[in-house]
């Protein structure tokens, strides 16, 4: 029961943060209604900056302190995410306003491998670390229960924390604020909403800004555990499979979906694989993703959208 136990939460940690990537996906995807590649390739690139700007920051400061010196690489991570969104906008979406989704599409697949280029280009392509002080030591929780307890890593633990408390945060943006609604009127028709007066540049900048912020909190989650290199940008791949089964437009179908991913893959490999030979866990998720496809393309929380003629 201990293993079961162990398996168990070990697969809820990792589906968390297939579903911070996940989010990214989601914010684009309401505001502009476009599936964004680059979001992979988001994640990699924050993460690479705020890596090298927590070793930069004390060469030219001067400072001895872990804390202030994470705490300003991300923080100047975070500026740089909103350059970037900024020059998304001003560059690439302003000119494709009420375009068709294939252009769009296209755009991002130019956005990610520009993205790629100029993060080798500005940080370099070798393996960095990043330090935000999460524990490393493993945690044995419920010893009076099972012989040995119940191994946690707390830093699944934090990353779990962090992913729950984007998925609020961003729950109450979209459905409390103005800025939120707008979001989502724009994701339901370009044109309607310009009509009333919702100025397009202006949500893009702001949904961008959002995922990138995001693309940051994924980035420096996964690089502290993994390490900071080109591979990150693979996660995407990862987190198709969970907007398909948390649907497109849901912030909380990205969370739940990621949590069902994580735990199929986690418990199909352990107990299934022996029985076909392992590599359960690499293709559980799009088998999984596939099935949805087929009777219920909408995933568990998307909208279902009926065409009248």
């Amino acid at each position: 029961m201990a293993f079961f136990l162990e398996t168990l939460i070990s697969g809820l940690m990792a589906g968390m943060l297939y579903a911070l990537v996940a989010l990214g996906f989601v914010l684009i995807f309401k505001a502009s209604g476009v599936f964004n590649f680059a979001q992979g390739v988001m994640v990699l690139f924050a993460a690479l900056a705020m890596a090298r700007l927590a070793e930069w920051i004390p060469q030219w400061t001067g400072l001895d302190n872990r804390i202030v010196t994470t705490v300003m690489a991300f923080a100047g991570a975070a500026v740089l995410m909103f350059i970037v969104a900024w020059l998304v906008e001003r560059l690439v979406l302003r000119h494709l306003v009420n375009q068709n989704e294939a252009t769009l599409l296209m755009a991002t697949l130019g956005i990610a491998y520009f993205l790629e280029g100029t993060g080798q280009v500005l940080f370099g392509s070798e393996i960095y670390s990043i330090h935000i002080g999460m524990p490393k030591d493993p945690l044995f929780l419920m010893d009076g229960l099972f012989e040995g307890g119940v191994m946690v890593n707390p830093e699944d633990l934090i990353a779990a924390a962090i992913g729950a408390a984007l998925v609020l945060l961003l729950s109450l943006f979209f459905q409390k604020t103005t800025t939120g609604r707008a979001l989502r009127a724009v994701a339901d028709d370009h044109q309607a909403a310009q009509s009333v007066g919702i100025a397009l540049s202006r949500i893009w900048v702001i949904v961008w800004c959002v995922a990138g912020l995001v693309a940051l909190v994924a980035g420096m989650v996964w690089g502290s555990k993994l390490g900071v290199q080109f591979s990150l940008q693979t996660l995407a791949l990862r987190a198709l499979p969970v907007v398909i089964l948390g649907g497109l437009t849901s912030v909380p179908g990205a969370i739940v979906g990621g949590l069902i991913i994580g735990v199929g893959e986690k418990l199909s490999e352990v107990y299934l694989g022996p029985f076909v030979g392992g590599g359960i866990e690499i293709w559980f998720a799009y088998v999984l993703s596939l099935v949805f496809l087929l009777f219920r393309p909408q995933g568990l929380f998307g909208e279902k959208i009926i065409d009248r003629v």
